[in-house]
């Protein structure tokens, strides 16, 4: 995702939707309806009830005009009203009690799509997020969601109800007048040609549509995360250009599509006119011949509305499919992304057939039998782990340590030496391309990602808080924690003291991303939750660089008290730090080039002490940089 507000309006071009068949749209999406079919032919029903309502009018209109009427049978007038009057109330009564059914429909399944999107995108990888924008992902769920539901309910109980009216009025049609009847199917060919032309032409333009639409909202979402990069720097000019660009590609998009509906649409409607307008003038012809009473043609005329009416709903239905067709492809291609437990069930099966799993040991066995809930050790072994994210973009080689249950290895090195990536395979963000890696001698690929995750925590250098309370942050670290353990967790993160002076104190709410508290106060806590969480492992990204020094004292005194106990790896940025490290690891270019205490390596006079040198009390980032200048 681009998390600067200058840049990557438009999502990754390798998350382009790919196409799918109007087929096996229908047949995915159509699923949906299972769990629901009795509500959905309860809609069918309701619909073919008022359909069957509407079907009298013709004829009731066509007694009035040639026995009514005609004969001036005044008589018989009130009662063949009162019929028509109880058709037309029968007819809205059917299609109220549909439309609710409907709607109960609808919303059933728009959940139940939403929801299974939604989990999907909960068990996709880390690395799968790198490349897609918020924004993007977000039109997916919301807009694009809709779309294939109007497919699934108004395609279902619309598309069904038009196929069966068109048979039943054709039926009617040409047992009343088969002459007449052949001369309405006269603009047929027209109708037809029509549709297959919008058909075959409209997905391109509404794939379009959506992507411009994603391209917008991605946009919107970078632009209003890095609102206040975009006021410090004063672009606010150059951003609403940006965004009058995305705007812009949207309004040619939809208006695009709009121009072919605007051809497309008319043309249809002027040959229903036609077939119409043939009828009348043969069937005129008819009535004035005595071969047909008024009453009859009128009757026909009224039918073959009926006839016309629900083709046009097809069309409309057609535009529809269209449409649903392109936001369901952009769905689906979220549906079908590997989830984590496939690729690590992928890596099982690798790993199955070569000798670890004849070497698996007695304690590994009992680890993958034992409780969920049980703690372990924390015992973490990397045996020569490498990581690409392509063949040109290798990260890591060779990396080989061990880190003994309670120890602290500090990483320190250049940007980009590898050192995020390290511990990213320990909680399975990203998975080893060779080698392996394991926690009280398991191999981390061999234990279900839950159960592997809730061993280690993770405290941030940019600490992230939900947009709610700070209970609820806290709590995030153990949902079933109790208030004493809350406020345990908080007082040793050194928080609770700011905490209680808020005006609502744990329930304060802390704003989108926490921005209603300070750096120093996110950090506390992020480190309360993962007090709270009392996972055995501990990924540490010092954040103490941007704080006063007295924030810096409380936040250290708290990261302190997190590392107590715990196997501990601190991407490191203050010497202070370093000194403290059971075990120091220097990293170059995705390879551990020094290893050892602080004492040893700066006894052994090699990079690490030179890098000490020229820190002294600026930060080993850079000195990096500065050693590299030199």
């Amino acid at each position: 995702m681009s998390a600067h507000p200058g840049f990557g309006a438009h999502t990754d071009p390798s998350f382009k939707s790919q196409p799918r068949s109007t087929g096996e749209v229908v047949r995915r999406v159509g699923v949906y309806l299972l769990p629901y079919k009795l509500m959905a032919l309860g809609t069918i029903a309701f619909a073919l009830l008022s359909l069957a309502a509407a079907f009298t009018y013709p004829k009731l209109t066509q007694h009035v005009i040639d026995e009514v009427i005609t004969k001036k049978n005044a008589d018989s007038l009130a009662p063949v009203m009162a019929l028509l009057i109880g058709a037309f109330f029968l007819r809205e009564l059917f299609t109220g009690l549909r439309i609710r059914l409907n709607n109960e429909l609808e919303q059933k399944v728009i959940l139940d799509l939403r929801r299974d999107v939604y989990a999907r995108l909960q068990r996709l990888p880390v690395g799968w997020f790198d490349q897609r924008a918020s924004g993007d992902l977000m039109t997916r769920v919301i807009e694009d969601v809709n779309s294939m539901e109007r497919l699934l309910i108004d395609g279902t109980e619309q598309g069904t109800v038009a196929v069966l009216s068109i048979v039943g009025v054709l039926t009617i049609l040409f047992c009343t007048n088969p002459l007449l009847a052949g001369v309405a199917l006269l603009p047929l060919p027209i109708l037809i040609g029509g549709a297959l032309w919008y058909t075959l032409t409209a997905h391109k333009r509404y794939r379009v549509q959506r992507q411009a639409s994603s391209a917008m909202n991605a946009l919107l979402m970078d632009n209003l995360q890095g609102i206040r990069q975009i006021k410090s720097f004063g672009r606010e000019r150059h951003e609403d250009a940006r965004f009058g660009a995305r705007a812009e590609d949207l309004r040619q998009g939809t208006l695009t599509v709009m121009r072919a509906w605007s051809i497309y649409s008319p043309a249809m409607a002027f040959a229903s006119s036609l077939g119409i307008g043939l009828v009348l003038w043969f069937g005129g012809t008819q009535v004035l011949a005595n071969k047909m009473t008024v009453g009859e043609l009128v009757q026909f005329l009224l039918y073959l509305g009926l006839f016309y009416e629900p083709i046009g709903r097809l069309h409309g239905l057609n535009q529809m499919l269209q449409s649903a067709r392109a936001a369901s492809e952009r769905v689906f291609d979220i549906m079908d992304a590997t989830e984590e437990s496939d690729v690590a069930a992928d890596v099982r099966g690798l790993t199955s057939e070569s000798a670890i799993g004849n070497r698996q040991s007695a304690i590994e066995q009992s680890l993958l039998t034992s409780s969920p809930t049980a703690r372990m050790r924390g015992e973490v072994r990397y045996e020569n782990v490498g990581f690409q994210y392509s063949a040109e973009r290798v990260v890591l080689k060779g990396i080989s340590l061990h880190a003994k249950p309670g120890q602290m290895t500090a990483l320190v090195g250049p940007t980009g030496a590898g050192k995020s990536t390290l511990v990213n395979l320990l909680p399975a963000f990203y998975q080893a391309t060779s080698g392996r890696v394991f926690i009280d001698g398991v191999d981390t690929r061999e234990l279900p990602l839950e159960r592997l995750r809730e061993q280690i925590s993770v405290v941030a250098q940019e600490p992230f808080l939900f947009n709610g309370t700070i209970r609820e942050n806290i709590l995030y670290g153990r949902l079933d924690a109790s208030e004493a353990d809350l406020h345990a967790a908080a007082k040793a993160a050194n928080c609770h003291d700011f905490i209680t002076r808020l005006t609502d104190g744990y329930d304060a709410r802390v704003g989108e991303r926490g921005v209603k508290l300070s750096v120093g106060e996110k950090q506390r806590v992020s480190i309360a939750r993962a007090l709270l969480k009392n996972a055995p492992i501990l990924i540490l990204d010092e954040a103490t660089a941007s704080v006063d020094t007295q924030t810096e004292k409380l936040i250290q005194e708290a990261l302190e008290r997190l590392m107590t106990g715990r196997t501990s790896f601190v991407i490191a940025h203050r010497l202070s730090t370093i000194r403290k490290a059971d075990q120091i690891l220097v990293l170059r270019q995705g390879e551990i080039v020094e290893r050892g205490t602080h004492d040893k390596l700066l006894a052994t006079d090699g990079l690490y002490a030179k890098l000490a040198r020229i820190q002294n009390t600026t930060f080993i980032e850079e000195s990096f940089e500065k050693l590299a200048a030199v």
